[in-house]
């Protein structure tokens, strides 16, 4: 399938992604570095979730700051993340089915994160603190300005 961005670019997506989560479950932020770097379209198949990305092209008078936007089953919108950003989720529904197509296939030793909660970006993520479920590896992951860009 080939995708092109308002910018001209073509893109094709080689790899579908689908997950599933319960409400409060943070998945972020990650990203694939160097030649591995991912493009992503996302949507919500069932449920609801705040979608969040944030700008990680150092050379960008936008680095560091973000956007999110709520995605459901219901509104049906999709976000097409380019390259060079950092992506991540938050379930505000009881459950969510989430689907995501890459232009690149993942690598293990090519994947980086940053911490969700990491103040420096003020990412509001809807939900108060301890409603908040991250996984061991997204409470290690390292803030913004520790990060492998």
């Amino acid at each position: 399938m080939k995708f092109k961005q308002a910018i001209g670019r073509p893109v094709h997506f080689v790899q579908d992604n689908q997950s599933f989560s319960k409400y409060g479950v943070v998945r972020a932020l990650h990203y694939q570095l160097g030649e591995y770097a991912q493009a992503k379209l996302v949507r919500v198949l069932n449920g609801e979730v705040l979608d969040v990305a944030v700008d990680l092209r150092k050379n960008s008078t936008t680095f560091g700051q973000y956007i999110s936007v709520i995605l459901s089953g219901e509104n049906r919108k999709q976000l097409f993340i380019p390259r060079g950003f950092a992506h991540g989720f938050i379930t505000l529904s009881e459950t969510v089915d989430f689907f995501y197509k890459c232009d690149n296939y993942y690598h293990k030793e090519a994947e980086g994160g940053i911490r969700y909660d990491d103040a420096s970006l003020g990412i509001d993520w809807r939900l108060a603190a301890d409603k908040i479920i991250a996984s061991d590896k997204d409470l290690a992951l390292p803030n913004l300005e520790n990060a492998v860009l």
